[in-house]
């Protein structure tokens, strides 16, 4: 195993995750303000799954996003 690949590797994809992340969640807040589902005053609990087959990793996070 190449360490330094390894963890460009890992880098990548966590930058992938994180920006696709925030344009999802941007965009399904934008659409349950425009349906009303939601003020826009909000705080969402939010958990997210991290998981790898191969290896048997999986583990959540939780936090909560804040609208105001």
């Amino acid at each position: 195993m190449n360490d330094e690949t390894l963890n460009l590797s890992i880098r990548k994809f966590l930058k992938t995750v994180g920006v696709k992340s925030q344009h999802e969640i941007e965009a399904a807040i934008s659409r349950a303000i425009a349906d009303r589902r939601i003020t826009g005053r909000e705080s969402l609990p939010a958990t997210m799954v991290l998981s790898i087959a191969g290896v048997g990793l999986e583990v959540e996070f939780s936090g909560t996003i804040d609208l105001e």
